[in-house]
């Protein structure tokens, strides 16, 4: 439509969707947070009118969007220099390629999950003597537990190197059961060392002695779960299952290499023995 008295033509919400591929609602939205106004807004009927000029912009808005990059991203690359407008894009890309392994990883475990090839277990138990260790111990959420394990093992081994210290042995936690269970609990990760440590929230920890059925997971811990539940599944049968942490120790992890293949992760499980056992 063209306005009266307007040299610019101007175009309806409905004409300016229908070029555009947005729908009136998601104009609408826009306008509201500022992401895409209208050129001309009816004072009297409140009718939005947008210039050609704006086809453009909106298409760029929408194909961006349609990559799933965050609206106030896309604000900003409206307003952006060129190298500004690189950086976004770039770092947009970064995290579609994670969240695309991430994805592929999933599929894979499901996959798996599907069509089982059932987990060799190779169970052995293990009388694990009581221990000092260096520790970052917490109560988190499941949600927290990757970005709080790669945080408290740094501040670990900063602390390990500050006083001079050397590992004993490679790093592990412990999971309190309700942080499988419930969502949240207490998460305590360490390093074996060969003296006290403290720094910071890193402290020396007394772990008591415990008797411990042990398997080792091969691989990224996306379907780390079926490992589990093979294990207990085996347990219910063979053991007297414990209440008490769950064990990790992480033998070859992202530390070691980068390739997820070649992770190796052993779970122990608390348990109380009553038929001879293997030892690790």
């Amino acid at each position: 439509m063209v306005q009266a008295g307007a040299v610019t033509a101007l175009l309806s919400v409905g004409e300016f969707a229908a070029m555009t591929h947005l729908s009136i609602k998601t104009l609408h939205h826009y306008h509201d947070i500022g992401l895409l106004a209208p050129a001309s807004v009816d004072p009297r009927s409140g009718y939005r009118y947008y210039s050609p000029d704006q086809i453009p912009t909106a298409q760029v808005i929408r194909r961006f969007r349609d990559l799933d990059m965050p609206v106030r991203d896309i604000a900003r690359l409206l307003g952006a220099d060129a190298d500004e407008r690189a950086a976004l894009i770039t770092g947009h890309l970064d995290r579609l390629q994670e969240r695309l392994a991430a994805t592929t990883a999933a599929v894979g475990a499901l996959q798996r999950l599907l069509t089982p090839d059932p987990p060799r277990l190779e169970v052995v138990r293990r009388h694990e003597p009581a221990r000092r260790v260096t520790a970052v111990s917490d109560v988190i959420t499941q949600e927290q537990t990757l970005a709080w394990y790669a945080d408290a093992m740094r501040e670990i081994d900063a602390a390990i190197a500050a006083a001079g210290a050397r590992p004993a042995g490679p790093p592990a936690g412990q999971y309190d059961n309700e942080l499988l269970t419930h969502g949240t609990g207490r998460l305590t990760v360490f390093v074996p060392t060969d003296r006290d440590v403290a720094a910071g929230r890193v402290r020396p920890r007394h772990l008591p002695a415990r008797e411990l059925a042990l398997v080792v997971h091969h691989g990224a811990h996306d379907d780390i779960d079926v490992t589990y539940g093979a294990l207990g599944a085996h347990l219910t049968a063979h053991a007297l299952i414990l209440d008490g942490p769950i064990h990790e120790t992480y033998l070859v992890g992202p530390r070691d290499t980068p390739d997820p293949a070649a992770w190796r992760t052993e779970i122990g499980w608390p348990v109380f023995t009553t038929t001879p056992r293997r030892t690790a």
